[in-house]
């Protein structure tokens, strides 16, 4: 599989200015340590890998995936989602302005927020707290304010979340919001455009043989 390594001769003022196209690539994408935090405008997404050297971030406008794992020196932020087909591990953050996915495991030296759902095939790691405002879902063990360079408060390791699913929080406080209404999936009754104005016809004329008989 083709790798892309991105150096500093590809990033200018924190930004990815490369020539290859990183929305879509087919392969693994590198990212070399000491840059800082790399931003790339819209989505950065890769077949197998993405993976950031010590002393550099990842932060995307859009979402980031990739189908094997996702890997940073320091933190991961996207604007939108963030789906590993393995793990997600940073050594600061991980912050999604949407959900975060990951086939096994989430680890994050600080911080896990995620601004709709966090799912988790294996357990789930963070030096701080984890918030995400849907469900959070995992099915081995979470541990959440592991922290060991300071003495945190007990807000820093909250784990916040709309519904608690899955397996079992080994350390940490948990806090269930619950779910918002836009969250919950319930059974409807889908009515196609052409079936309801049909009804509402028929309604109408039926109103109107009432209206003829008073």
């Amino acid at each position: 599989m083709t790798t892309l390594k991105i150096t500093a001769a590809d990033v200018k003022d924190g930004k990815y200015v490369g020539k290859e196209d990183v929305s879509n690539f087919g392969g693994h994408i590198e990212i070399a340590g000491g840059l800082g935090w790399v931003t790339f405008a819209g989505f950065l997404r890769a077949s197998g890998y993405i993976s950031a050297g010590a002393g550099s971030g990842i932060e995307a406008g859009s979402g980031i995936e990739a189908g094997w794992g996702i890997r940073a020196g320091e933190g991961i932020e996207a604007g939108s989602g963030i789906e590993a087909g393995e793990g997600i591990k940073a050594g600061e953050g991980i912050k999604a302005g949407e959900g975060i996915k990951a086939g096994e495991g989430i680890r994050a030296g600080s911080g896990i927020e995620a601004g709709s759902g966090i799912e988790a095939g294996w357990g789930i790691v963070s030096g701080l707290w984890i918030s995400c405002k849907a469900a959070l879902s995992f099915r081995l063990r979470l541990f959440a304010g592991v922290c060991w360079w300071r003495e945190i408060t007990e807000d820093e390791k909250t784990i916040t979340c709309g519904e608690l699913r899955g397996g079992e929080v080994c350390y940490g406080i948990v806090k269930e919001t619950g779910l918002e209404a836009a969250t919950v999936v319930s059974s409807t009754i889908t009515v196609s455009v052409p079936d309801l104005a049909t009804r509402v016809a028929a309604i109408e004329q039926r109103l109107a043989e009432l209206e003829s008989v008073a």
